[in-house]
Parts: structure tokens; C-alpha cells; sequence
């Protein structure tokens, strides 16, 4: 029950936390934090050091409104960050007016969860097999992604899915093929080691009442000098009618697996 009253809450009754969240952002900038999107934290540092610095990143799992409510905060404050849309999200719009401000819209990819539940494949290991065919799936996606943005992508997201836990198999696995990376210019996936081990902390948005894990970015400011930020605009408005529209579409994909 109180499973069922924190997920009523959250999608439905929660005051909006954007107040909160450009809040978040004049007090980092008033601290003298940098913040950045993930491709422009992969540029090389310039001679005298990095500042102290915030990634921002957004997956857009969901709610393009609360997404465009949030990057217009951004931009009132001078904020760079880094979007991720899936393919149930693409807003073509949206995303290049992301781009033409200097911050970064990108991809959310969901190709091996997507495949398992479209050929109703419930096995980790029959899933692994047909990852030649899914990395052409996630190739022709990305092309296509580029080609209504107008502009390279560098960077990407793995999504995480109800598919993908039970499977055992996240879908970043597919991005250890590094001819695919390649073939795709793909220059990080968001979960690499190699970016994770360059932040001091890490920090994702959770839902009520917990709001952060491990700590409040609030609390981490000062503290820590290179800090990530993921974000879910779902986390932070309630949108009705796109929740009530992800949580049925979530049920029949439950359904029809």
C-alpha cells in the first residue's frame, strides 16, 4: 500500500520541484561550479585546471513539457547540460533549439530491450546472439536521430527498462562492441568507466520521498569538486495525462511480452 500511495504521489499529486531545481542551479553557479554537458566535460581542461564543475544530464524517459520547462531554467541561467531522448520522446524542435543554445541533445537507446520485447525473447543469452542485428537496429537509429537534428552525435545514453532486469542485460552491453562505436562515432556512452572515474560523486534523482541518491546535490556543493547530476523530468512535475499514458503503455508491454 504504501508502494501504491508513493507512486500515486509522485505521478499525480506532487507540487511541481522546479523551483527547486533552478534553486539548484543560481546556487552552484554562486558557489563558482561550471556546469557543463557531458560532451563539453570531455574536451581537454584548459592549462590552469579544471574548475569546480557540474555534468548535468537529463534522461528523457518521458514528459517533453516538464523537459522544455527545465531548458529554458538552464538557459536563464547560463547553464549547459546534456538531454537524452529516446525514440518514444524525439521532439526534432526541442532538440535543436537545445543544440543552437551550446548545450547538447542526444540519444537515450534502448535497442536491445526493444528487440527482446518486439520478438518476445525472454532468455539474456538468445538476446546476446542477435546483437549483430541490434547493432545495425541501434546504427540505422542514430543515423536517423543525426540526420533530423542536423548535426553529429558523440555521445550516448543507455536506457534502463523492465526488460532489461529481467533479462539480467543492460543495454549499454552492446556498446561494448567497439567496431560499432566506431562505425557510429560514438566517443562515450555515459556509463564508461572511463567518464564515471573522473567524477568524485554521483548523484541521481529519485522518486518521493527519497528525492537524491546517495546525497542532495545541495548538501554535495562545496564539498565535491566534479560532481554528475542525472535528472528525469518525470521526477520533478507531474504531467497527468503523459504518466497516465507511460504507466498503461508499461502495463501492456507487461502483458504482451
Amino acid at each position: 500500500m504504501n508502494y501504491l500511495f508513493r507512486r500515486l504521489y509522485s505521478d499525480y499529486l506532487m507540487p511541481s520541484r522546479l523551483p527547486e531545481y533552478e534553486a539548484l542551479l543560481r546556487e552552484a553557479t554562486e558557489r563558482g561550479y561550471a556546469q557543463v554537458s557531458v560532451r563539453e566535460f570531455l574536451r581537454p581542461p584548459p592549462p590552469a585546471g579544471r574548475a569546480p564543475t557540474i555534468v548535468h544530464r537529463h534522461d528523457i524517459d518521458s514528459d517533453l513539457r516538464t523537459t522544455a520547462r527545465m531548458f529554458a531554467r538552464e538557459v536563464r541561467r547560463g547553464v549547459r547540460s546534456s538531454f537524452y531522448f529516446r525514440l518514444s520522446t524525439l521532439d526534432f524542435g526541442l532538440m535543436r533549439d537545445i543544440e543552437d543554445y551550446g548545450s547538447e541533445a542526444s540519444y537515450h537507446f534502448e535497442e536491445i530491450a526493444s528487440f527482446a520485447k518486439r520478438h518476445h525473447i525472454h532468455d539474456g543469452g538468445e538476446v546476446r546472439r542477435h546483437f549483430p542485428a541490434i547493432g545495425e537496429e541501434f546504427a540505422a537509429n542514430l543515423r536517423r536521430i543525426e540526420d533530423g537534428l542536423g548535426s553529429k552525435i558523440s555521445t550516448v545514453a543507455s536506457h534502463g527498462d523492465f526488460a532489461n532486469r529481467k533479462l539480467k542485460l543492460i543495454n549499454k552491453e552492446l556498446l561494448a562492441d567497439s567496431a560499432l562505436r566506431a562505425r557510429c562515432g560514438i566517443a562515450c556512452e555515459t556509463y564508461d568507466s572511463a567518464l564515471l572515474e573522473q567524477f568524485e560523486l554521483y548523484i541521481s534523482d529519485r522518486p518521493p520521498p527519497l528525492l537524491y541518491h546517495p546525497i542532495s546535490p545541495h548538501a554535495a556543493l562545496g564539498r565535491y569538486r566534479t560532481i554528475c547530476l542525472l535528472t528525469h523530468p518525470v521526477q520533478w512535475e507531474t504531467n497527468w495525462r503523459e504518466n497516465t499514458r507511460c504507466n498503461l503503455r508499461r502495463l501492456v508491454e507487461g502483458l504482451t511480452w
